[in-house]
């Protein structure tokens, strides 16, 4: 059984987490904390957090579950709110700072639940292809387009006083 764990409003860009995010995607649990511990990047730290949370949610709901074979099924990283903020520029004007926060979701689960829940997913029938008896049509061919008519010139008249 799956166990999910939320970080919100995280100060730092989605992208800059999506990077993690997306290097410990589809690991095993020991070896995604194993990188985000040696990691470099500062948003490191609170995403190795928040997978000991998952796995923490995990035990709880599987009592006397094996740890080992946890692997992270879902990470996703989503825009949270957004600060603004202003800075001052040359001749008076302002720049606008925009301070991004992110919300972080993380689901693990057990590897023999994935690989078990993905046998049991039923094929898509394959819908019957059934032919239908072609019907001709008549065609019309298209009319060649007459030269549109030469306006004629306008007569000049002129008047004598």
């Amino acid at each position: 059984m799956e166990a999910v764990a939320k970080l919100r409003n995280y100060p730092t860009s989605p992208r800059k987490m999506r990077l993690l995010a997306d290097l410990v995607r589809g690991m095993r649990v020991e070896k995604a904390l194993a990188v985000l511990e040696h990691n470099a990047k500062h948003p490191a730290v609170p995403l190795r957090k928040l997978v000991l949370s998952a796995i923490s949610n995990w035990k709880q709901k599987n009592e006397g579950g094996d740890e080992g074979q946890l692997v992270i099924k879902t990470i996703f990283v989503d825009g949270a709110r957004t600060l603004k903020r202003m800075r001052p520029a040359p001749q008076g004007r302002g720049y606008r700072v925009r301070k991004r926060s992110n919300h972080v979701t993380v689901i693990v689960d057990d590897f023999e639940a994935i690989l078990a829940a993905k046998q049991k997913q039923p094929k898509a029938p394959i819908a019957e292809v059934v032919e239908e008896p072609a019907v001709e049509t008549k065609t019309k061919k298209a009319a060649p387009k007459k030269a549109a008519p030469k306006k004629a010139a306008a007569k000049k008249t002129t008047t004598k006083k």
